[in-house]
């Protein structure tokens, strides 16, 4: 029998989205955000995460979210990305989501390929629609290794 896939879940606007567990380090309140000069528009700065400096990303502007508000429920998921740390703002994140395989199903062709190939799949749990990212494809564009780049390595972590 196929081990459930475990997801966290997160919110950008009305829909639920859910990156494997194993690629989410934590999830932080959003605190003071020091801006970076020139930085991409989808870089709000960095972030001073326990002595460590964490680039951080809009994930709802780069879903193309037009109206974005500051709220006392936005996050910042740490993720690990060729081992270095990257923050990601979203809307809300919450739980830890356990989705059976047989309720995933394939992205289709709809997601299937350019802009939206970081989609892995679409899971359904209890009359929701979860959309399954792949974080490594998510960011994989070339203003992102320049804050990539920014990113203190992993192994300084610990």
């Amino acid at each position: 029998m196929e081990k459930d896939l475990q997801v966290v879940g997160f919110r950008i606007g009305d829909e639920t989205y859910g990156v494997r567990i194993s690629a989410v380090r934590e999830i932080v309140r959003v605190p003071d955000i020091t801006v970076v000069p020139n930085a991409p528009e989808m870089i709000e700065g960095v972030i001073n995460l326990r002595g460590k400096i964490i680039p951080v990303m809009d994930l709802r502007k780069r879903f193309g979210q037009a109206e974005i508000r500051a709220d006392k429920k936005n996050r910042i998921l740490v993720v690990e990305l060729h081992n270095r740390l990257l923050g990601l703002i979203v809307n809300s994140a919450s739980e830890v989501l356990k989705l059976p395989p047989s309720e995933i199903e394939a992205p289709g062709n709809m997601f299937s390929d350019g802009e939206s190939g970081y989609v892995t799949g679409v899971g359904k749990l209890k009359g929701r629609l979860i959309i399954l990212l792949d974080i490594a494809k998510l960011l994989h564009r070339p203003e992102f290794g320049r804050i990539e780049e920014a990113a203190e390595p992993v192994a300084s972590m610990r």
